[in-house]
């Protein structure tokens, strides 16, 4: 049977990494996350974290069972297979993150992983927040290696290229790119359908049953794009102006998804050729979709994903309210 769409709206799956903080429920007004949350995983149809319709005739059915019954009408006529192509999530990094690399496309059949390119909206940050995209210039396999050998921070850090970031930043980091959250962002996570990471450095800290935690500097090493230093110079893009009215501001365009800006002030229509979904995600001030046979009431913080099949809808502000949003697609 072909699912009536409607605007939908998923249960997310929330993380308690140990690097996790409490922001997604101080910010977001959750009430059931755990302590500490470090990510939550807001569109998903991986069986570690399988994302679960909230709203509407069709809640409790998972996404993958959405795309079984009909895979056109919710994905769209450009995408073919039976799995989601996109892992969208809400990351909270209290502490740092490990340093670490994804593989991509052409390496990850060679590791036996999933490749994973990603970009991150900051939400949040605090003054003098950082991460670290790409390695510096120069910088070798020995070089590497040496330095994670030597476990000091002090002997990683130069090797990698910092970045302070803002809300509003959007950051592009491509399979192959050594990378690192710095302590103290609160981001959006737009990705490949991955969950492949492989650690070089953890920092020298334990995990939670007192052990160090793994590293995979083997693998890392075989998949880090050795030419990646001088491409990775502008793919950290500033928000440089603000859009009104819908409006759509591109901050990210690659061959494996769109993630588009704009501020509603009223109501505006959207259309859909069918090629492919829209994703919406609440950055500021709630959100009434209206499509297809229903409406969907999301709050700041919140994601509705409209289907390929809903041609025609209309997003409002929440009683008027002034509504940033972050528009998810495929290319």
């Amino acid at each position: 049977m072909t699912p009536f769409w409607y605007p939908l709206m998923f249960e997310p799956v929330y993380k308690d990494y140990l690097w996790g903080g409490h922001r997604i429920a101080q910010l977001f007004k959750r009430q059931d996350t755990p302590t500490p949350c470090a990510e939550s995983w807001e569109c998903s149809s991986r069986p570690e974290g399988m994302s679960i319709v909230r709203n509407g005739s069709l809640a409790g059915q998972t996404l993958k069972a959405l795309m079984r019954a009909d895979t056109t009408g919710l994905l769209g006529t450009q995408q073919s297979g039976d799995d989601f192509p996109l892992l969208i999530k809400i990351i909270d990094a209290h502490k740092r993150l490990s340093v670490q690399v994804h593989p991509d496309n052409t390496s990850a059949s060679a590791v036996g992983g999933e490749p994973k390119t990603e970009a991150w909206y900051i939400l949040a940050a605090e003054p003098d927040a950082c991460l670290y995209r790409g390695l510096q210039s120069g910088v070798t396999r020995d070089t590497l290696t040496q330095a994670i050998n030597d476990g000091r921070p002090e002997a990683v850090i130069p090797l990698l290229r910092e970045q302070h970031v803002n809300a509003g930043d959007v950051v592009f980091v491509p399979g192959g790119r050594v990378h690192a959250i710095g302590a103290g962002i609160l981001l959006l996570e737009v990705q490949q359908n991955s969950n492949t990471t492989y650690r070089l450095y953890d920092w020298g800290r334990l995990g939670n049953d007192g052990k160090p935690r793994e590293l995979h500097v083997n693998q890392a090493l075989s998949v880090i794009d050795w030419a990646d230093a001088d491409k990775s110079k502008g793919d950290t893009m500033p928000r440089n102006k603000k859009v009104v009215d819908g409006t759509l501001q591109a901050r990210i365009t690659c061959p494996w998804f769109v993630i588009e800006e704009t501020t509603l002030t009223e109501p505006m229509p959207f259309t859909n050729d069918g090629a492919g979904f829209h994703i919406w995600f609440t950055v500021d001030g709630g959100l009434t979709a209206l499509g297809g046979s229903g409406r969907a009431e999301c709050p700041a913080g919140g994601t509705i994903m409209l289907p390929a099949a809903v041609d025609r809808y209309s997003l409002s502000p929440t009683d008027g309210e002034l509504c940033r949003l972050v528009r998810i697609r495929l290319p």
